[in-house]
């Protein structure tokens, strides 16, 4: 009988929003996790004397970053999606069912900027592309990097991401 109320409890439990066993961080801490079911980590980027933070999803397979930030309707100022390569390589992304404005940010093997693509066009089949090869690629929404100073040259670093 007991065992069948604890049995019960832990379904319950597990039913509830929010009561989801997560994997744990290091040192522990339980890994934060967006809707879409992917990892969340900080991501800081420096400029100048400037710090600007954003919690951003972390699309790791090639499922997930081919996902991406399809068919979102909003995008808050302070999220974003990072999708790391496991070598640096060019890149190229397209808007293909995204529905709102990106800024698309290339970030090189030692964390600085590349290339800000900014307020790229929702929807559009067009190549966006670095010229060169990048550890990273980090979108947020359009018009935020322009709007809090971000340039090329910058430096970005968040978890398991370049050195800082």
């Amino acid at each position: 009988m007991r065992r069948r109320a604890i049995l019960l409890a832990a379904l319950i439990a597990a039913s509830l929003p929010g009561c989801r066993s997560e994997p744990r961080g290091a040192g522990g801490a339980a890994a934060a996790t967006a809707e879409s079911g992917l990892a969340l980590v900080p991501l800081r980027i420096r400029s100048g004397r400037a710090v600007h933070a954003f919690t951003v999803e972390v699309a790791r397979t090639e499922d997930e970053q081919a996902q991406g930030l399809m068919f979102r309707d909003s995008l808050a100022p302070d999220r974003g999606m990072i999708f790391p390569f496991a070598t640096p390589r060019p890149a190229s992304f397209w808007m293909k069912n995204t529905f709102i404005p990106l800024d698309m940010i290339f970030i090189r093997a030692d964390g600085t900027i590349a290339r800000i693509a900014d307020n790229t066009i929702p929807q559009s089949l067009d190549q966006v592309e670095v010229g060169e090869p990048v550890a990273a690629v980090l979108e947020i929404a359009g018009g935020r990097a322009a709007e809090l100073g971000i340039q090329e040259g910058d430096r970005a670093s968040w978890p398991g991401g370049p050195p800082r």
